[in-house]
């Protein structure tokens, strides 16, 4: 059975790392035809909302610091499908925290697996500023840190357009353009928050430099200042 291995890696970089590896050990798959692709980049998505909720959300692991993340799958030929074996999951972090409340927490958390790695993500807005044209670009914040971005246009009172949007956490990922239909009561900025919290089932999923380009790409548009890059920096196995 196949298994994916990350190798040490610093945390910042994991979710890019799970997704060149998975991409490169189904790179045959993916040559024949362009549906696994996406199937590769979903795959690679769920693994990584799996593991920033054990991670960040818990672990509150910092960006320096060193993991490793193993884990089995098999490949389901007919169903063009990944199919991640979780109870194989190995993760390690390396800084000052016990391995067993790590393994703890894995346990913890595989049982609720299916559940986690596609879970709503309870992302916040701010609104950054508005275009010469009338469209309003918004911050996109996951725990009090800026990790996207979202250009919005809108109708009127009961409709707006989603024309881009990306996040680089709990994955990397894109949204494109999608109308956003405000009922009697609510606000632009609840419906786009809903509409984001869905990130693994309605956006596309992508490697962390695309994602990054989309989200600098967008935050030019107000003049706001980049967000920067994370250092991808690895360690060796020994």
């Amino acid at each position: 059975m196949p298994m994916l291995s990350s190798g040490l890696v610093i945390a910042g970089a994991y979710a890019d790392k799970v997704r060149r590896t998975l991409f490169a050990q189904m790179r045959d798959y993916v040559k024949q035809d362009k549906t696994w692709a996406q199937r590769v980049a979903y795959a690679a998505a769920q693994l990584n909302r799996f593991l920033y909720t054990i991670l960040v959300e818990q672990l509150k692991i910092d960006k320096g610091d060193v993991v490793r993340v193993r884990i089995e799958y098999e490949i389901d030929e007919a169903a063009k499908e990944i199919k991640w074996k979780w109870d194989t999951l190995q993760l390690e972090a390396f800084r000052r925290i016990p391995q067993n409340q790590v393994d703890a927490l894995v346990k913890q958390f595989i049982a609720r697996a299916a559940e986690v790695s596609t879970a709503v993500v309870a992302y916040s807005l701010k609104k950054l500023g508005e275009t010469f044209d009338g469209d309003i670009v918004y911050t996109v914040t996951l725990d009090d840190k800026e990790v996207g971005a979202v250009v919005i246009m809108p109708v009127n009172e009961n409709l707006a357009i989603l024309k881009v949007g990306a996040v680089i956490e709990p994955t990397p990922a894109i949204f494109e353009k999608a109308k956003l239909e405000i009922p009697a009561g609510q606000d632009l900025e609840s419906v786009l928050k809903n509409a984001l919290s869905t990130v693994m089932q309605v956006a596309k999923h992508v490697s962390y430099d695309e994602a990054l380009k989309i989200v600098n790409a967008i935050r030019s548009k107000v003049a706001a200042k980049p967000m920067e890059a994370i250092e991808v920096e690895e360690e060796e196995e020994s």
